[in-house]
């Protein structure tokens, strides 16, 4: 399994990765035009929301993903007040973007330095998509796992629909990790409930878009940063294609809008599920921190 779980993680940041050349372009016109289909690791376009950033690189949505693993791998396990302080370090003369999110989390810290209430009102999937170095080190143990999601991303996004969706997150890579079949952990995800009742009904109607050819389910979903839009996208894109992660998050990138929050759940999920060798060798070979990542893993248990 712990091969596996390492497929997870590095699943999880190349769905970023591959993202960052077009995230945040709603058009998906303009992806075709100007990047036609996204196959590999590209760097971001003119104008784009990441100009210092390169191919193989991060979002600022990969990058609190890095620094959670890293402040995992330091601390053997997973310390809140920790993982706070590397955060706040991450966003000291940051080059990268500064979402409301996080400007609103750093804001509030100044004023109320209590992690568990300081987190802004975002109702945004990311802090949720970022949990896959916790299922990496509580992969034994689920109530950890949800735990330890809940509370990471409620530091940042403190609202009942990000919550529930890094609770569901968890339970469903979870299952997924210990080899239960994709469908039936999202019908146990959904039965053990799901702590916002839109998001609730927004992800039960988003199975009756599986099959679907996933831009146009994801246009109907919403390409939005929101949990309630993009969770539902990432369970039409992980149960559509579950048995080809390169197509998943190639079709991730191709239905435009918020990508890269969706890239890394859904990498999450299927690296899961699918393991090392469906990882493209190409995407494993750009994605620059890849060592370090690994080198990270080896210092958890």
């Amino acid at each position: 399994m712990q091969e596996t779980a390492r497929a997870m993680v590095l699943a999880s940041f190349i769905g970023d990765s591959l993202a960052l050349g077009a995230h945040w372009i709603y058009d998906t016109a303009q992806i075709d035009k100007q990047l036609g289909r996204v196959d590999q690791l590209l760097r971001p376009l003119p104008g784009s929301y990441h100009p210092n950033r390169d191919a193989g690189e991060f979002t600022h949505y990969g990058d609190q993903t890095l620094v959670l693993l890293e402040s995992l791998a330091e601390t053997k396990g997973f310390a809140l007040e920790h993982f706070g302080a590397a955060w706040r370090k991450l966003f000291t003369n940051y080059d990268g973007y500064l979402d409301k999110a996080t400007k609103q989390t750093l804001e509030n810290i100044t004023n109320n330095p209590a992690l568990t209430t300081c987190g802004s009102g975002s109702t945004d999937l990311s802090a949720a998509a970022r949990i896959a170095p916790l299922a990496y080190l509580f992969r034994d143990d689920q109530q950890q796992l949800v735990a330890s999601a809940v509370a990471q991303a409620r530091m940042t996004h403190n609202s009942p629909a990000s919550l529930a969706a890094a609770e569901f997150l968890a339970k469903l890579v979870f299952q997924a990790l210990h080899g239960v079949p994709l469908a039936e952990a999202v019908e146990t995800a959904l039965d053990d409930g799901v702590a916002d009742l839109d998001l609730d009904l927004r992800l039960r109607a988003s199975l009756d878009l599986v099959g679907q050819e996933s831009r146009a389910a994801i246009a109907r979903l919403g390409q939005m940063c929101g949990a309630v839009n993009a969770l539902p996208a990432v369970l039409q894109l992980v149960l559509t294609h579950e048995n080809d992660l390169e197509q998943c998050l190639i079709e991730n990138v191709m239905a435009g809008g918020d990508s890269a929050a969706r890239g890394l759940a859904a990498g999450m999920i299927l690296g899961a599920r699918l393991g090392m060798e469906a990882i493209p060798a190409r995407w494993l070979a750009a994605l620059r921190q890849r060592g370090h990542i690994e080198q990270l893993l080896t210092q958890l248990p």
